[in-house]
């Protein structure tokens, strides 16, 4: 008698993450048949080379010893307080330790709030493209995400007329990722004012994602979205993984700012949230004083010169050379979202193409369509490879496409 398959949850139904799908895996198959992949799929610094500054770790190993018991439910006190300094050298007065809540990496703080927020049919604003956890964590947490469209027709930016439209009685909150994560696109400063004006009207919580905050090129500014609001709860998102290298350590936070005083039931049950996971890593949270209070290395990366920016413009170079791409320089982050030419490529679409690269050229891209786009000709690729690596990067791309090419 043939046994019944065991059911799955059916809220999966609406999840995805192809970032680490089916390419990803067959990438790995590759890989143990003995085919070198260049990996571009994820923003993952310490696979190129990139090391956690090491005042870091050795912050985090004369530590050990006080590292074996649960701290906090909300975190150590120092990293904690670190967060605080931070927030009011950028001019975001009203946080305390209180306010900030450390986790298992930003996406176990994503998960938290928004499960401490929602009821099923609520509603959360989220910008298409996105970075898929985002749009994954509503789902899960029996949210309906509701996208704004940041087009590449407008350099990756926001609507506001649009994100105002969108906005229903169902609508808890609006997320911001800036700098962008799958573009690079970062928010101007009146941009930013108009949504944050939107938010304030509706008394919606603002969820600004500004893990890549500090990742910039050339003379971007980066405008922390809590400097801006006062007459709603805003929600800060930050780590260790991305500007100071550290993905392995899992360390990052959320801090809550702006009007606290009608939020008190909500932060109790972010509370009682990150009580019941008894707490985050320990050892990794001793970094974050040192990380947030040191040299921010990461500006040597950035800077003309630096390993990322040449980089970045490695990419920048490879499709001005490419007779198919096209592309919004990325601002900021770690990425670039390029787009091919469906005039001169009829039909392409982006999971074909992936699966072409992947087989023929051993290179492993995100198809565009992964960060919930109505569009399939667009890729993203993370930036992080060295220049020349880069170069080979287009020089395969470009080879596949010939062969896409009537």
């Amino acid at each position: 008698m043939q046994k019944p398959a065991i059911q799955t949850n059916h809220i999966l139904e609406d999840v995805r993450y192809e970032i680490r799908g089916e390419l990803a895996q067959r990438a790995v198959q590759m890989e143990r048949q003995g085919y070198e992949i260049i990996s571009l799929n994820i923003g993952n610094p310490g696979l190129f080379g990139y090391r956690t500054p090491e005042t870091m770790r050795l912050a985090m190993i004369e530590n050990l010893g006080q590292s074996e018991a649960y701290c906090h439910q909300k975190g150590i006190f120092p990293a904690r307080e670190a967060v605080v300094m931070q927030q009011q050298d950028r001019g975001v007065m009203d946080v305390t330790a209180d306010d900030v809540f450390m986790g298992n990496g930003v996406s176990e703080c994503i998960d938290f709030v928004l499960r401490a927020l929602f009821n099923s049919g609520d509603e959360m604003l989220v910008p298409s493209p996105d970075y898929p956890l985002w749009s994954a964590a509503v789902a899960l947490n029996y949210g309906t995400p509701v996208y704004y469209n940041c087009r590449p027709e407008n350099a990756f930016q926001p609507d506001p007329d649009e994100i105002r439209h969108l906005i229903s009685p169902r609508t808890r909150g609006i997320v911001l990722i800036n700098p962008n994560n799958p573009t690079g696109a970062v928010y101007p400063r009146d941009l930013l004012e108009e949504i944050v004006r939107i938010a304030e009207q509706h008394q919606i919580i603002v969820f600004a994602d500004e893990i890549y905050d500090q990742m910039l090129y050339g003379d971007i500014e980066h405008v922390p979205l809590a400097t801006l609001v006062q007459d709603t709860l805003c929600a800060t998102f930050n780590g260790l993984s991305k500007i100071y290298r550290a993905c392995g350590y899992r360390v990052g936070w959320v801090s809550f700012s702006g009007d606290r005083e009608n939020a008190t039931d909500y932060l109790h049950a972010v509370e009682l949230l990150a009580s019941l996971r008894l707490c985050a890593n320990v050892p990794g949270q001793w970094a974050v004083q040192t990380a947030l209070g040191g040299f921010q290395s990461i500006r040597e990366l950035t800077n003309p010169g630096g390993r990322l920016y040449e980089s970045r413009n490695a990419v920048i170079e490879g499709v001005r050379q490419s007779k198919y791409l096209q592309l919004h320089a990325p601002d900021g982050a770690m990425y670039a979202f390029p787009r091919v030419d469906t005039d001169l490529i009829p039909g392409f679409q982006d999971q074909q193409f992936a699966l072409e690269l992947l087989e023929k050229r051993h290179v492993l891209i995100a198809p565009g369509s992964s960060f919930n786009v109505p569009y399939s000709d667009h890729f993203r690729i993370t930036t992080l490879p060295d220049a020349r690596e880069m170069e080979v990067v287009f020089e395969r791309m470009e080879e596949v496409l010939d062969l896409l090419a009537p």
